[in-house]
């Protein structure tokens, strides 16, 4: 297969004058890999400790493993299916084949707000990482965080709208770089290099579980936070040399190295940092590895974790960048949206068009709207895609059985994967519930209106039939 450039029905975008225009095939497993973990990792960073805030540090790890049971689960369904679905749009493209349009536009809704959502999210936590970082180089006044923000927002813009591949390769360098700072930070901090200073057994004494075991139920609604956006490397499909092979090897060696740098993050600041203080994700610990770092007396380690919280809030905002515009960009082209946003710029292959227009909606969150509620949001629009994936792939079985097709992978154990990430997902709604109801009403509310926008209105633009691009017998309804 070329790595240069592949252009089909399936894959052509408008380029100028009408002409078909297709996104180009450049990337490998590493890609892959960097692109799932890259979006995910800040998610150690910063964020996750709200869970302990929600039911205390015991609780945050265990919200930790199922969170980590319920993505296995999404890795495993997702694998199958785009492997064997390798176009843009990822879970969105998903349900436009095996399920219908209007379950294809509000999956294609949810990737967009979860990917932007934590975009803005990424983009707060830089804007206070620069705030300490002057305020400990002898800055006098406390600095203003908004210019830095919409910096970051509008590089990474640029960078994705310029090509995907240098912007990943980017991506591959800079989260390889976070992730090793966590291992260092471990290895410092717990006596394997050099003296330890964690005092877990100090910490948590009367303090393992102060909320009982409904907190551990409320951590669980950001125990997904360690993990959310791993599922974005379906989005770059279209765009793998490989599909068969990069997808599944990235997608799972992602969420095995996520496992690993979550469980080690959890040690750590939960060693080091009251798990009061630690909760508090807006007016205690913003950033855990870094205050982590800060109380290790070690002026390396402080270095060291300002630079990989940096690195991992640009690889997480880059990959959200990738991701969502990439969701807009396959709903423009099968006119879910207005045609203008499925076009493919004439010269850097990218999705321009739908690249530019989330960038406002990115800014407006990050600059209006708490930490805690932008995670909220970005959550909530995940697990309702998380929630369609267990009738995904149990309609995928049952309308093309394992024999009929090719397949570029075969998850093992089917249902079960399904009817576990079902059940976890509703556990987690009911911890949203508990703490943010009221965000969660008003979300699901707004999915609802623009259900009946696009059933109403858009729906008659729409080419049911010749959307169905695969070399496959078509089920009824096409």
């Amino acid at each position: 297969m070329s790595d240069i450039d592949i252009t089909s029905k399936t894959m052509d975008g408008m380029g100028p004058h009408g002409t078909k225009v297709g996104l180009l095939r450049v990337l490998g497993p590493a890609h892959v890999w960097a692109l799932g973990v890259g979006i995910v990792l800040v998610g150690e960073y910063m964020g996750w400790n709200f869970a302990v805030g929600k039911g205390g540090a015991y609780a945050a790890l265990i919200a930790c493993w199922f969170a980590g049971i319920l993505y296995t689960c999404v890795a495993m369904i997702d694998s199958e299916v785009t492997s064997t679905v390798a176009s843009a749009g990822g879970q969105y493209t998903q349900a436009k084949h095996i399920i219908g349009p209007l379950m294809a536009f509000n999956v294609g809704l949810y990737l967009v707000f979860a990917y932007t959502m934590l975009e803005a999210a990424n983009a707060i936590t830089a804007g206070y990482l620069f705030s300490v970082v002057a305020s400990m180089t002898g800055h006098p006044d406390a600095l203003d965080q908004r210019p830095f923000i919409i910096l970051v927002i509008m590089f990474l813009a640029w960078l994705n709208y310029r090509g995907v591949l240098a912007t990943l390769t980017f991506n591959l360098v800079i989260t390889a770089i976070a992730f090793v700072a966590i291992l260092i930070l471990f290895l410092a901090t717990s006596g394997v290099v050099g003296g330890g200073i964690m005092e877990h057994a100090a910490l948590f004494e009367g303090h393992e579980l102060p909320y009982g075991w409904i907190g551990v139920l409320a951590a669980m609604h950001f125990g997904l936070w360690y993990y959310l956006g791993i599922e974005g490397t379906t989005q770059a499909a279209e765009e793998v040399r490989s599909p068969a092979r990069a997808l599944p090897f990235g997608t799972l060696a992602g969420i095995m190295t996520l496992l690993i740098a979550a469980t080690l993050t959890w040690y750590v600041s939960t060693g080091v940092l009251p798990w009061e203080f630690l909760g508090d994700g807006v007016n205690g610990s913003v950033a855990p590895l870094f205050d982590t770092a800060r109380l290790s007396g070690s002026t390396g380690l402080v270095w060291l974790l300002g630079f990989g919280t940096l690195f991992a809030t640009l690889a997480s905002a880059n990959g959200c960048i990738n991701d969502a515009s990439r969701a807009w960009f396959a709903m423009g082209r099968d006119k879910y949206l207005p045609g203008w946003f499925g076009a493919v710029h004439p010269k850097y292959r990218t999705p321009y068009r739908a690249i530019v227009f989330l960038v406002p909606i990115a800014l407006i969150f990050a600059l209006g709207a708490p930490l805690d509620q932008v995670i909220t949001f970005s959550i909530l629009s995940g697990l309702l895609g998380y929630t369609f994936m267990p009738l995904n792939i149990i309609l995928f079985r049952r309308k093309w059985p394992l024999d009929t097709i090719k397949r570029g992978y075969e998850h093992p154990f089917h249902p079960i994967p399904a009817l576990t990430l079902l059940a976890l997902c509703a556990i987690t709604f009911f911890a949203v519930f508990l703490g943010y109801g009221t965000q969660l009403v008003a979300m699901i509310g707004f999915y609802i209106v623009v259900s009946l926008w696009f059933h109403f209105w858009r729906y008659r633009f729409v080419n049911r039939g010749a959307q169905f691009t695969m070399p496959w017998p078509k089920p009824r309804g096409y």
